[in-house]
């Protein structure tokens, strides 16, 4: 039996595969201003993009924009992601403030799951999810490679690996060459959901080839999708609109 993870009503892993947005705002202003635009659109979750954040190196202003986001999103979950310039975010930071930060931020209550990048110190991955666990925040253990799909074999030992580090939803992104790899990343889900999480995994492959792994994942077992509102965040990703219509009409049909 495979676990479900509620957060804040919201069931990950049941059901129609959840839609989340992402916020890319660099400033205070343009975060609020996204928060509200994304409180009139349909969505399940929303996630802070927070290496787009021109203060993003001030833990106090991150903190002060977090509670301004919070205000207006109010019961909408909320994931905290630093991404950083190797697995295509916005910027570079040192390890020890990665660390801090997303522990930091974990314990204000504030943010419902946080993201922490799987290729990293295992010692300091243990410990920044004990600590979140600790806080009762969900914690996703990713993966984004930008320049190639890998081996079935590889995406799912990437996956198995963020499952063994006591993550709650297991999470990796690859960018397809061809429509095979689209299919390798496909099946590598596939394989993963029936024969080894005993959680929601989170898989997509990007850009336009890769669309159609966007809109499939209660097939093939992803349990969450990331669509556009205003701004995409990674490339391939589906406007909300025609993304929750798709999700629907295949819901309706398995």
């Amino acid at each position: 039996m495979k676990k479900i993870v509620t957060v804040r009503g919201i069931k990950v892993g049941e059901g129609v595969p959840k839609i989340c947005v992402s916020l890319v705002g660099r400033t205070l202003s343009q975060l609020m201003e996204e928060s509200a635009y994304l409180k009139s659109v349909e969505i399940d979750l929303v996630e802070w993009r927070v290496d787009y954040f021109e203060h993003v190196e001030d833990c106090e202003k991150v903190i002060e924009a977090l509670r301004k986001i919070r205000e207006i999103l109010l019961e909408i979950p909320l994931i905290f992601t630093f991404r950083s310039l190797k697995e295509g975010g916005e910027k570079e930071v040192s390890d020890s403030y990665y660390f801090e930060l997303n522990q930091t931020i974990a314990e204000t209550g504030l943010v419902d799951i946080i993201d922490i990048e799987l290729f990293n110190d295992e010692g300091k991955i243990r410990s920044v999810v004990g600590a979140a666990h600790s806080a009762n925040v969900f914690v996703i253990i990713s993966n984004h490679d930008f320049e190639k799909t890998p081996a079935k074999e590889e995406i799912i030992a990437r996956l198995r690996k963020a499952q063994e580090l006591d993550c709650d939803l297991p999470k990796i992104a690859v960018m397809p060459k061809s429509s095979r790899d689209v299919l390798t990343l496909l099946e590598a889900t596939n394989t993963m959901h029936e024969q080894y999480a005993d959680r929601p995994i989170i898989t997509m492959s990007m850009a336009g080839k890769g669309v159609i792994s966007r809109l499939v994942g209660e097939v093939f077992g992803s349990a969450l999708t990331f669509g556009a509102a205003q701004k995409a965040s990674a490339p391939g990703q589906v406007p909300v609109e025609e993304l929750k219509s798709t999700l629907n009409l295949i819901h309706s049909n398995l």
